[in-house]
């Protein structure tokens, strides 16, 4: 008897997701959801990269969180106007918020306009 390498293909009810299952699961999701969650994504990583969660200092990398911050910035003031106010306003309260904690923590700030994403947002002040 001759041993064969084992197959293994998915198969509908043998509890693997496949491919057009994630796609009926994701057509399912209203859009404000989906940039709504993204963002909190974003927002998490980037308050890790400023030194902000549990880890601070250890986990602490400006230029990840300048990009991830930029990347929210973007989404957020893409997003605000198809999303309503009543979803954007805390995810732009977030992002300022973010700005101003990696404003905080660079050696030497930006200066006013040239910070993560303020080319969407424009200048941030404390």
């Amino acid at each position: 008897m001759t041993s064969q390498p084992e197959h293994h293909e998915e198969h509908p009810g043998d509890g693997a997701i496949g491919f057009d299952d994630l796609t009926r699961d994701i057509a399912e999701v209203p859009a404000v959801e989906v940039i709504t969650t993204v963002a909190v994504h974003l927002m998490s990583a980037a308050a890790v990269k400023c030194g902000l969660a549990e880890g601070g200092d250890k986990d602490k990398d400006l230029d990840e969180a300048r990009k991830l911050i930029t990347a929210l910035a973007g989404l957020v003031t893409a997003g605000a106007p198809e999303i309503s106010n009543f979803h954007a306003a805390p995810l732009r309260d977030g992002l300022r918020s973010l700005q101003l904690a990696f404003r905080e923590a660079s050696l030497v700030p930006d200066a006013p306009g040239s910070g993560p994403g303020e080319k969407f947002t424009g200048p941030v002040y404390s």
